[in-house]
């Protein structure tokens, strides 16, 4: 009897075992799913957030555009709108999302293709071997330098490759210039390069895409000293005849700066008859925005003297620290842009030696910038940056470089 009891209950056991595991292999199963479907609601949110910051960035790009092509061109300086704009560029909010906005001249920069070896070696942190390098990069020959390097060192590197010969075509090529570490080029101190104080990184100094209009600060086309007649010389510029007649018998001209002689420093005289005549400093610098001596639409290479930070004048001016410090100090005074390099006559340290050096190179003026659009989501702190390199001359403007990418 007691067997027959037992034997009755075995199965019901057996099945609410079966029944029990059930319940959990349910339970397991409804879990899973649940987890999977978390995962994937948390993946599409990820997404949805990285497509916002995508498009938030797009629309910090489009703003600064936007404010650079409404900008004055007669002179651009840290006191234009593109450079201090909190309304337009600071944590503005966008569906979910906060763009902020920077932008930088490169024109404020030290340009790889036009800069000498002197100028180069007054950057901070620059070695003989890394000046000769960038200028075996960018001529048109083989031939090495001192210290330089040419395609004969690059092919035999591990990846090997040639050097370009011609001018760089983007700032971060300098990385595949001989001794040009990441460290030396982002200023960042944790890769194993001693840096300088004053270093920040040659990204801050240096530029490729930098170049001035051949024209003045109206937007007229500046008048050629070397092939001007006479006449033009002195309707144009409103300089006298014998001034006109010594312009015409002592070109031709390497540089605007060549208009500046010993004789300059004098002043003005009334020339006996139709004498030649050298122009006084006065004249020089109430001319220098309207001549050239090129009839190129475009000059590479020229500093803005507005923008430019204390190390990219003291490597331009080739170590003078203190006519740097009184650029700055004399345009911080001033509260607006410099028009015309004309007014630097008013910075004593600025002496007749010191801008026949230098006065070919600069400009009070720029057209291409650097624009860095940062967006960061509200809810997931997701970052997405981009960085521009934008052309503002071209309608409409042109972007000559594009970089983007998430933030750790």
């Amino acid at each position: 009897m007691n067997r027959e009891i037992k034997s009755r209950r075995l199965p019901k056991a057996m099945v609410l075992v079966a029944v029990m595991w059930i319940v959990v292999l349910l339970t397991l199963i409804v879990t899973v799913v649940a987890q999977s479907g978390m995962l994937d609601t948390h993946i599409a949110h990820v997404s949805a957030e990285r497509i916002r910051c995508k498009w938030a960035c797009r629309a910090g790009l489009e703003t600064a555009i936007a404010v650079l092509g409404e900008d004055l061109k007669d002179g651009d300086s840290l006191f234009d709108l593109w450079s201090e704009n909190v309304q337009d560029f600071n944590s503005v909010p966008l569906d979910g999302c906060m763009f902020t906005v920077e932008i930088v001249d490169e024109a404020g920069k030290l340009n790889l293709n036009t800069a000498t070896q002197e100028q180069l070696m007054y950057l901070p942190d620059m070695t003989p071997d890394i000046a000769d390098g960038i200028l075996d990069w960018r001529d048109g020959d083989d031939d090495v330098r001192e210290s330089g390097a040419e395609s004969g060192y690059y092919l035999n590197l591990p990846y090997g490759y040639e050097a370009r010969n011609a001018g760089f075509k983007t700032v971060r090529e300098l990385l595949r210039v001989r001794g040009v570490t990441p460290g030396l080029f982002y200023g960042d101190r944790t890769l194993g390069q001693p840096l300088s104080d004053l270093n920040r990184g040659w990204i801050h100094y240096v530029t490729c895409y930098s170049y001035d209009l051949n024209r003045d600060a109206d937007g007229n086309a500046r008048i050629n000293i070397n092939s001007a007649s006479e006449s033009q010389l002195t309707e144009g510029l409103g300089i006298s005849q014998p001034q006109a007649r010594w312009i015409v018998e002592n070109r031709t001209f390497n540089s605007i700066a060549d208009l500046l002689t010993d004789n300059s420093t004098a002043e003005p005289t009334s020339a006996a008859g139709n004498q030649a005549q050298p122009l006084d400093v006065q004249t020089y610098y109430e001319i220098v925005d309207k001549v050239t001596v090129s009839d190129e639409a475009i000059i590479a290479g020229r500093v803005n003297i507005n923008t430019a930070c204390r190390e990219v004048l003291a490597a331009l001016l080739e170590g003078d620290d203190q006519v740097a410090l009184d650029i700055i100090a004399y345009r911080q005074g001033l509260g607006q842009s410099m028009t015309s390099l004309g007014e630097l006559k008013n910075i004593e340290s600025m002496t007749p030696e010191m801008a026949r050096r230098v006065m070919g190179s600069l400009t009070t003026r720029s057209n291409v910038y650097t624009v860095y659009s940062t967006a960061t989501a509200d809810a997931t702190r997701i970052t997405r940056k981009v960085e521009a390199v934008v052309d503002r001359d071209k309608s409409p403007a042109e972007v000559l470089y594009f970089r983007a990418g998430a933030i750790n």
